[in-house]
C-alpha cells in the first residue's frame, strides 16, 4: 500500500469514528463531518499534497453542511406541520349502546369543524349530533 492510500484510509477511519462518537445533533453537522472526510480523501487522491487535501476537506465540508442543513429544514417543517395538525384536531367520544366508546376525530378549519366523512359543523358538535350523523351505535 502506498503512503498516500494509508493516509487517506486513516483520515476516513478517524472521521467515521468521530461521527459515531461525537453524536452530531443535526444532519448539517453530520453532513459537514462526512463531507470533510470524503473531501479530504478525494483532495489527497487528486492532488497528492496537503494543499489539495485541505481544499478537498473545505469543499466537502461545505457541501456536506449545505445538504445536511436542507434535511434539517425539511424535518423542522414536518414537525411544525404535525404540531399544527394536532392543535387543529379535537376528539369527541361517543358512548355506544353497549357502553363502549367510539372516538370521532374532527378537524378544525377556521371556525368550522369537519368530521371524518367530510361533513361540516358550525360549532363543536355534541355527542348527540354525531350519533345522528351516523357515528357510534
Amino acid at each position: 500500500m502506498s503512503k498516500d492510500l494509508v493516509t487517506i484510509l486513516m483520515v476516513v477511519a478517524v472521521s467515521v469514528a468521530l461521527a459515531f462518537s461525537a453524536g452530531c445533533e443535526s444532519d448539517a453537522q453530520t453532513g459537514a463531518l462526512i463531507g470533510t472526510a470524503a473531501g479530504a480523501g478525494i483532495g489527497q487522491l487528486a492532488g497528492g499534497d496537503t494543499k489539495s487535501t485541505l481544499i478537498g476537506a473545505a469543499v466537502g465540508g461545505g457541501a456536506g453542511y449545505a445538504l445536511g442543513n436542507e434535511g434539517d429544514k425539511k424535518k423542522a417543517a414536518a414537525e411544525r406541520e404535525s404540531i399544527r395538525r394536532q392543535m387543529n384536531t379535537v376528539t369527541v367520544n361517543i358512548t355506544n349502546s353497549n357502553g363502549s366508546i367510539t372516538p370521532v376525530t374532527l378537524r378544525k378549519q377556521g371556525v368550522v369543524y369537519i368530521g371524518p366523512r367530510g361533513e361540516t359543523y358550525t360549532s363543536l358538535p355534541t355527542e348527540q349530533q354525531l350519533k345522528q350523523a351516523g357515528y357510534g351505535f
